[in-house]
């Protein structure tokens, strides 16, 4: 069974530097785990700076759920313990090993693989924490059972990964990802690809799940829109999600009984002299990647997107739910009557610029915010790219007064903070949307623990 859908509001940010459809073997030296990439983690250390680990051994764990544990990505040595204020702990920095030991389980065989059994091996090898819920995006909780599972095949962020890319290939181990995941759940699961997408060995031949296809702009490879259209939050439901690459991980590790932290990265943007894809694993430094690669100036490395994505160093690592680093200029600049201008190379949705007229024009865009901080004005033009049946704005109020009640009845359990993003870019007050909207889910997830 096939579903359509049709996403018409949004919009596309078409930027200069997508990647190439080469993968490129990437052997970094340092890797780092990062507590602050888990939402609602409060770490707990089980390793020492200086001690030997494997990939797949236990680095930390969470105080407040102790059998959700991270595991090291690679084997090596604890090269640093990184913390910040208050001792909040950073990073977890592995300096690898050139020959590589992974911890070995004892997995059953997929005849005898049950529910209880599933979630205790992914918990033990620390790839459970790949695994995320909805409300709040964070990790899922394993004492609960989801009404579905949702995994997006596609991102339409800009200069995202090709994840048909990225599985080309391993259409086996996918498979045995998706037999895994069907059993923790009862209800569908949802593997969504683009409408585009019509070649695929991979996705569109896999079984055990319900194959959707979407159309439309940015944000359509989000998971609250998918939802939204597929099976729509209500207060008291709980849905998971994961990615392509996750899957492959999960159905990689029931097959060979060690944990698998490959991951096939993007390197994009308009100052990256060769985008390409690089494999490597989770949590890789991406000083290698760049080293002679990007164009002179001051740059912004990003891991993620231009959009949602986190500002790192030129020596920092990437994000554990990233496939995607992203270069830019930075916009350590002031503009004397830059409105004045034409504009035919710079982007603008209110068509302030003449380069409306060129729709299919790629820009290098850099941080710029072209303005300073003022006031919510209410101005319609929010619900042109927020495809929900919700008063965004309004939404906004609610959880900056923090109203618990006007924030459930304008439907915050269906969104999350990325679904801002374009409202962000557009807005004219240069709000930080996505902030406000993320302590405002954090408030919701306190308030109903």
């Amino acid at each position: 069974m096939s579903t359509s859908y049709l996403i018409k509001k949004g919009l596309d940010i078409k930027l200069l530097g997508d990647s190439e459809k080469t993968i490129v073997e990437y052997a970094a030296k340092r890797f780092a785990i990062k507590p602050t990439d888990f939402l609602g983690v409060f770490p707990k250390m089980m390793v020492a700076e200086g001690e030997v680990v494997k990939a797949g051994q236990p680095l930390f764990y969470d105080k407040n759920r102790s059998k959700i544990i991270f595991t090291s990505p690679v084997s090596g040595t604890v090269e640093s313990i990184k913390r910040g204020a208050k001792r909040k702990l950073l990073e977890v920095i592995i300096k690898a090993n050139d020959t590589q030991d992974t911890v070995a389980f004892d997995v059953p065989k997929s005849g005898e693989l049950t529910r209880e059994v599933i979630i205790e091996q992914l918990l033990a090898s620390g790839l459970w924490p790949m695994i995320r819920q909805r409300p709040y995006s964070v990790i899922a909780n394993p004492a609960e059972k989801p009404k579905t599972i949702i995994i997006p095949a596609f991102d339409s962020a800009p200069l995202a990964p090709d994840y048909d890319l990225i599985v080309h290939g391993h259409g086996d181990e996918f498979q045995a990802g998706l037999d895994v995941i069907k059993k923790l759940t009862d209800g569908i699961v949802h593997l969504n690809v683009h409408a585009t997408l019509t070649t695929s060995k991979v996705f569109l031949n896999s079984k055990q799940v319900q194959v959707n296809t979407f159309s439309g702009p940015h944000p359509v490879g989000n998971v609250s829109v998918q939802l939204s259209k597929l099976n729509p939050m209500n207060k008291g439901d709980i849905v998971w999600y994961l990615y392509p690459q996750d899957v492959l991980s999960i159905g990689r590790f029931f097959m060979t009984g060690k944990p698998d932290f490959k991951r096939v990265v993007a390197l994009a943007g308009s100052e990256v002299l060769k985008p390409v894809y690089y494999k490597t694993a989770v949590g890789a430094c991406i000083d290698g990647l760049i080293k002679g690669n990007v164009s002179k100036g001051e740059n912004r490395y990003i891991s993620g997107n231009v959009l949602t994505g986190e500002k790192i160093e030129a020596d920092g690592f990437l994000g554990f739910y990233d496939s995607l680093i992203t270069v830019i200029p930075e916009g350590n600049y002031a503009e004397f009557f830059g409105w004045l201008l034409p504009g035919l190379k710079k982007f603008s949705f209110s068509k302030t610029f003449l380069s409306w007229m060129f729709p299919n024009r790629k820009y290098r865009l850099d941080t710029n915010l072209h303005g300073g901080h003022r006031s919510l004005v209410m101005t319609g033009k929010y619900e042109q790219v927020f495809p929900f049946d919700i008063y965004p704005m309004a939404l906004l109020k609610a959880i900056m007064i923090e109203d618990i009640d006007a924030m459930e009845n304008l439907g915050i359990y269906e969104i999350d903070a990325e679904d801002f993003a374009l409202c962000e870019v557009i807005d004219t007050s240069k709000t930080e949307m996505q902030s406000i909207v993320r302590k405002g889910l954090e408030l919701m997830r306190q308030e109903m623990s």
